[in-house]
């Protein structure tokens, strides 16, 4: 079989895959890869298949949409962000210039919600506690002054900072304020994990609409093909 898939119902050629997996072959991690011929070998073949697909298709779009793509290199993405995007779409991102013009494109203008921004501080903001750097008489203490004694609280509050007061058996001076640091503001993060999210959605729908897969290339996810299995 020469063909890798279809794209608008046109055949792309498979010559691609054979070099995508000759070069993974004989690179630097040849020896991590799957025995040739094995059940996981030709999911490394439909998995690096989808990869390719995803490019080709993007490479398309790019075009349609008169983009511009610059080869600057591949491009590195963090460890969640690889995960949002599934392995094929990551590498497909990392890997091909015309996927990343695409992404720009697909997610401009894409923001996280009020709604999601506040769930999100509500779910991530711990209480900051207000903490006092005291002398005491045989050395410094750092402490939260709701645990201290009330009446040296009381005390140290309405004397000037480094004054030593004295309050029964206490005695001690508020040499500093610890003032809670402000949280950084979630949004960029949110807004980036909403493009990923984004893009993921949309280029399902598009594989799905101008992408037919052909035997033996299913998706390495495809309950159908009899490869995809579970083993304990």
């Amino acid at each position: 079989m020469t063909t890798l898939g279809l794209l608008d119902g046109r055949p792309i050629s498979r010559a691609a895959l054979y070099h995508r997996l000759t070069a993974l072959r004989s690179g630097p991690r040849a020896t991590a890869l799957p025995q040739t011929g094995s059940s996981e070998d030709r999911q490394l073949t439909r998995w690096v298949a989808q990869v390719l697909l995803t490019e080709a298709l993007c490479e398309a779009v790019a075009a349609e949409r008169k983009l511009p793509v610059v080869s600057d290199g591949p491009a590195h993405l963090d460890h969640q962000a690889a995960v949002e995007l599934g392995s094929i779409t990551a590498a497909a991102f990392e890997g091909s210039p015309a996927v990343r013009a695409v992404y720009e494109s697909v997610t401009a203008g894409t923001e996280p919600s009020p709604t999601d921004i506040a769930h999100y501080r509500a779910m991530t903001t711990r209480a900051q506690v207000t903490r006092w750097r005291l002398a005491l008489p045989d050395g410094e203490l750092e402490a939260d002054p709701d645990t201290l004694p009330l009446a040296l609280t009381e005390a140290l509050r309405t004397a000037p900072e480094g004054e030593w007061v004295t309050v029964g058996p206490w005695k001690a001076a508020l040499l500093a304020t610890t003032t809670p640091l402000e949280e950084d503001d979630p949004t960029p993060a949110l807004r980036d994990a909403a493009r990923r999210a984004a893009f993921v959605r949309w280029l399902d729908r598009e594989r799905a609409q101008r992408l037919m897969l052909v035997e033996g290339l299913e998706h390495p996810g495809d309950p159908a093909q009899p490869d995809n299995h579970h083993r304990h």
